[in-house]
């Protein structure tokens, strides 16, 4: 049987440049399996996308097979996002729990106990998978590893630069010498500082967050559901015009240059426009709150789901509201 090796069909700085994601992410997926899961992801989306519009929508190929193109990258943009998102979840994991971590071990040193085993006994259940890759350190050590660079390759697997500089340091105090415990004290205090900083910050922004999403999830659904309903109300008028004056030559009473013409709008399609553009504002929302808040904006991804299917509610809700109050006009033509 023969097999394929995707991985072969990229560059190779595209393959370093996945695994390190990989293994960022703390995945035990192969690189050969990631990359088989998005090529042939990509190509089915791009051959079932340009199928169904060239044959259910009747687009024409070349522009069905570009859209088919975009849905294919799309694909592959939203599991590289995927990869992100985990990246920033771990890396804000371990930020979080690194101040506890710290004096733990320093409680441990200053007991007696050496560095290596200090950092396994400080290992909790509630840390998760970084008391393993604290574990795997000590094996490390114990298998003649000198602990400088085992304790390098713990900070190499995270995408944080609160633990490289907190690993720095240690090693540094273990070369040159230095109070252990109390470095690992200060380190923590300086942890948790920067962290409350940064909360102090987020609150200070509070406002800003609110009023973009005021304006992405009910400003922009309300504004677009009305438009929409201002359109069908527009194009029943003219149907009752039209019927009334079937030759379309309006009455102008004397004024010759005003000459009024139906509206070029169609209703269909604006309400694709109106669909696409809640897409795209509502997910870019959920970004620019990410950003706002954490500082990252890949943590958007968590939100973009729920900002969605907000902001399509609102949309609908409102369209069902204001359809109902001008049901009169509508029908009474």
């Amino acid at each position: 049987m023969v097999t394929i090796s995707w991985e072969s069909l990229v560059s190779r700085s595209v393959v370093r440049l996945i695994s390190r994601e990989l293994d960022l992410a703390g995945s035990k997926m192969k690189v050969d399996t990631f990359f088989s899961i998005m090529i042939i992801g990509a190509f089915l989306l791009l051959i079932g996308t340009s199928y169904v519009l060239y044959l259910a929508f009747h687009f024409f190929v070349v522009f069905a097979a570009i859209i088919g193109l975009f849905v294919g990258g799309l694909y592959v943009g939203i599991l590289y996002l995927i990869l992100e998102f985990q990246i920033e979840k771990r890396k804000t994991f371990v930020e979080e729990i690194l101040p506890d971590y710290l004096q733990l071990t320093a409680a441990n040193v200053r007991s007696g106990v050496p560095l290596d085993k200090a950092l396994t006994l400080s290992s909790r259940p509630e840390f998760k998978y970084f008391s393993n890759d604290v574990k795997a350190v000590s094996e490390q050590v114990y298998s003649g590893e000198t602990i400088e660079n085992a304790l390098n390759s713990l900070a190499e697997k995270y995408r944080s630069t609160q633990l490289k500089h907190t690993i720095r340091l240690i090693t540094e105090s273990i070369q040159y010498g230095g109070g252990i415990v109390d470095l690992l004290n200060q380190v923590s205090k300086d942890v948790r500082n920067q962290q409350m900083i940064q909360k102090e910050i987020s609150s200070q922004l509070f406002m800003y967050t609110l009023f973009i999403v005021f304006a992405a999830l009910i400003g922009a659904p309300t504004l677009y559901a009305l438009t929409a309903q201002m359109i069908n109300i527009t194009g029943t008028v003219w149907q009752g015009i039209q019927s009334e004056y079937p030759g379309g030559a309006l009455p102008t009473q004397g004024v010759s240059f005003l000459k009024p013409n139906p509206p070029q709008i169609n209703l269909s399609d604006y309400t694709n426009f109106a669909f696409a553009a809640i897409l795209i504002i509502s997910a870019f929302c959920a970004f620019i709150v990410s950003a706002i808040q954490t500082g990252n904006i890949t943590s958007g991804i968590k939100y973009a789901p729920a900002f969605i299917v907000l902001a399509f509610v609102i949309y609908f809700g409102v369209s069902i509201v204001m359809g109902g109050i001008f049901s009169n006009i509508t029908g009474g033509i």
